[in-house]
């Protein structure tokens, strides 16, 4: 291995360089601080068009009156908001060794990051927002499909949390996901999880396989849809008591339902946080993620879990309130604290 002489601070985009060539990982903001929370999943490159007033026919162009092209997925989200809200957040991920690779790693630099590089696509999703308000998403496989996780994970700072995203985006982690979390948690992280909608649905053998990464985790974060699919319910309060049975001594289950806010579950504790009103809506995508970054830098600052609700409510209502997002999202979320 080549030696660098780089003297501490300069150069660092030679320094970048160097490590990606020798370890395949962009580690930047190489000036280490202690960080509350580790965010660990998917990020991507997010397409975002609308309102769609009809789906088109086949072979025909229509043109669309908004779209924002941004840095997305569950991870990225969630340490977007995170680091727009102040929190130090260290973010674990990988990208494709495409030009979207290196535009998707150059939107967040000024994160503390290791991302690593995969011979493959960075994996993109086209978001179609209809003039109603529902979506659909055309997703690549891409990148995600051979990332399979962390080499090397530091120490957990008293009081810190790592939180886990889209594992059903990346099978290759999903196939050692307990060994994973189990790792995190010997490093002296909590955990918290949002797992996201697994393609194959809600099949038997999926909800046994979530049951053991729930029964890790210290913060389960799931939409209401989520938590009655993975219950096999179809009544979110008998859901969440349902689940709430497979959790460890002491963990807090969390719905987010959309415009209703949000409700926590801990042992025989129920709590519940309403987002404040908001004007129309065009652009939902991410708000969900944006309510794990809020929700978790409230705990990790010492609030209780109405404060973090709450907290993680208001998050969320700031993101979907702005369209384009990038311009706008530091102001909205220093708002929201």
């Amino acid at each position: 291995m080549h030696k660098h002489e780089l003297a501490f601070g300069q150069n660092l985009k030679l320094h970048e360089k160097a490590l990606a060539k020798y370890m395949n990982v962009r580690t930047f903001n190489l000036t280490k601080i202690p960080t509350k929370l580790t965010i660990i999943g998917d990020i991507g490159v997010d397409i975002v068009m609308g309102p769609l007033k009809s789906w088109p026919s086949i072979g025909t162009e229509i043109l669309m009156e908004r779209s924002e092209m941004r840095a997305g997925g569950s991870a990225g989200n969630a340490a977007l908001a995170a680091q727009s809200l102040g929190t130090s957040v260290h973010l674990i991920a990988g990208v494709g060794s495409d030009s979207l690779g290196q535009w998707l790693i150059s939107q967040f630099y000024e994160l503390q990051a290791d991302i690593e590089t995969i011979p493959a696509a960075t994996t993109t999703t086209v978001g179609l927002i209809h003039a109603g308000g529902d979506r659909n998403f055309f997703t690549t496989h891409g990148h995600l499909d051979a990332y399979d996780g962390i080499s090397t994970l530091p120490p957990a700072e008293p009081g810190a949390v790592a939180l886990l995203t889209g594992v059903f985006l990346m099978p290759r982690l999903r196939k050692r996901y307990v060994d994973l979390i189990s790792r995190i948690r010997r490093q002296g992280y909590a955990v918290a999880i949002d797992t996201g909608w697994p393609s194959e649905g809600w099949t038997p053998s999926v909800i046994e396989e979530v049951r053991s990464w729930l029964a890790l985790s210290d913060h389960v974060l799931l939409n209401d849809l989520e938590i009655c699919s993975l219950a096999a319910r179809g009544d979110l309060k008998a859901s969440m008591e349902h689940i709430i049975g497979w959790l460890r001594p002491g963990a807090t289950l969390v719905a987010k339902v959309g415009r209703d806010g949000a409700i926590g579950c801990r042992g025989e504790a129920r709590f519940s946080a309403t987002p404040p009103m908001t004007s129309p809506i065009f652009d939902t995508i991410g708000a969900g993620d944006a309510f794990n970054a809020g929700y978790l830098d409230a705990l990790i600052r010492g609030q209780d879990i109405f404060g973090a609700l709450t907290a993680g409510c208001v998050c969320a209502t700031k993101t979907i309130g702005h369209f384009p997002r990038q311009r706008s999202l530091p102001e909205a979320f220093q708002e929201a604290r």
